[in-house]
């Protein structure tokens, strides 16, 4: 089964027949192991670190898509060779802030289905019911995150009613813009529980993103990169078109769709996440570094972040539809499908919403 790499050390990645190579930066490199391969997160926490002082290498058949944080040395062969096997690659500069992608060409192209998904954009009833769906779909994950914590000691009955309150006007919106607005008071209330999950450890009024001003902030911001950049991913492995979107509106330089579907996900993925390691304080006050007037997760943080995240992607759930096992990130690329079937008129998209 492919799986994603995460590079965190500066070196150099190239392609030698149908492997990957990851040469490290170091003055005294150790002789090359050709048995060691370049590991994904495995119950050994030294995976996630890769020695500095020796080369590692992968079949390019087990590559999903690559997460680059370090300062990487690759060749515009090495971008064909990307291209060639479809594998994405997402940057993150030295901060842990996401600068963007490189999305190989699309292989799955569909004129059929890029056609009716400009009509569901052009047409402003049918744009409407798709971002309303998005709305639905996250203010239900985080109202389920917050009743969760509110079962287990915190008093969070004012927000789990406000959202229940505001949930209920999503369908009563005339526009995208006063769609947006609902969504933003129910995201204020959802944050306002913060404090409470997070036991008052952390100085956490508001939501700033550009840039993060505390660590709650910083963190979340982070999270909200990953979880968009496997919305990606996934979208990649389909027929959709990523720059087509129905809640933000499509730009220049962005892929919207995987914003709409992040949308969906962030509560169960990043903000799960970020609970845990907050809470279990595998990630503290030291692992984030304030300068100036903004705040950043520093490199130890972000693996022990990612880390946990990409364990969280590989649990499986039992699929009431579908009656089998599926994994956390199997779940988005049957969120695309679900949009496909919608788009062509095969069956109503009803977003994804926590069962258990």
């Amino acid at each position: 089964m492919k799986r994603p790499y995460y590079v965190f050390n500066s070196g150099r990645l190239r392609r030698k027949d149908n492997t990957i190579y990851f040469e490290p930066t170091a003055e005294d490199i150790s002789p090359p192991d050709e048995d060691e391969l370049l590991t994904e997160f495995t119950e050994d926490e030294n995976a996630i670190a890769y020695n500095t002082t020796q080369r590692r290498v992968v079949p390019i058949d087990d590559i999903d898509s690559f997460y680059i944080f370090g300062d990487i040395n690759f060749n515009s062969r090495f971008l064909q060779f990307l291209t060639k096997y479809n594998i994405p690659a997402h940057i993150f500069n030295h901060y842990g802030f996401y600068s963007g992608s490189y999305y190989p060409r699309e292989y799955l192209n569909s004129g059929y289905l890029f056609v009716h998904q400009v009509k569901h954009y052009t047409s402003a009833k049918r744009r409407l019911t798709l971002a309303q769906k998005f709305v639905d779909g996250a203010a239900f994950n985080m109202l389920k995150n917050i009743r969760y914590y509110n079962a287990r000691g915190c008093d969070l009955s004012s927000q789990i009613l406000a959202i229940e309150h505001l949930t209920a006007e999503i369908m009563m919106q005339v526009d995208i813009p006063a769609l947006m607005g609902i969504e933003g008071n129910i995201r204020q209330e959802y944050y306002s529980a913060f404090p409470s999950i997070l036991k008052e450890q952390y100085d956490f009024q508001k939501r700033v993103k550009h840039p993060p001003d505390n660590a709650v902030n910083a963190l979340m911001s982070f999270g909200n990169a990953m979880t968009y950049t496997l919305c990606l991913s996934e979208l990649y492995r389909t027929q959709l078109s990523p720059v087509i979107s129905y809640l933000h509106e499509p730009g220049e330089r962005r892929f919207s769709l995987a914003l709409d579907i992040a949308e969906i996900f962030k509560p169960l993925y990043a903000d799960r996440t970020m609970f845990k390691v907050l809470n279990q304080k595998m990630i503290q006050h030291g692992d984030f570094d304030k300068n100036l007037n903004y705040c950043y997760l520093k490199e130890a943080g972000r693996k022990t972040f990612v880390k946990e995240y990409d364990e969280r992607m590989q649990q499986t759930i039992e699929h009431r539809k579908l009656k089998k096992k599926v994994s956390y990130r199997r779940l988005v690329r049957l969120e695309c499908y679900k949009i496909i079937k919608h788009l062509l008129g095969e069956s109503e998209y009803e977003p994804f919403k926590m069962w258990w």
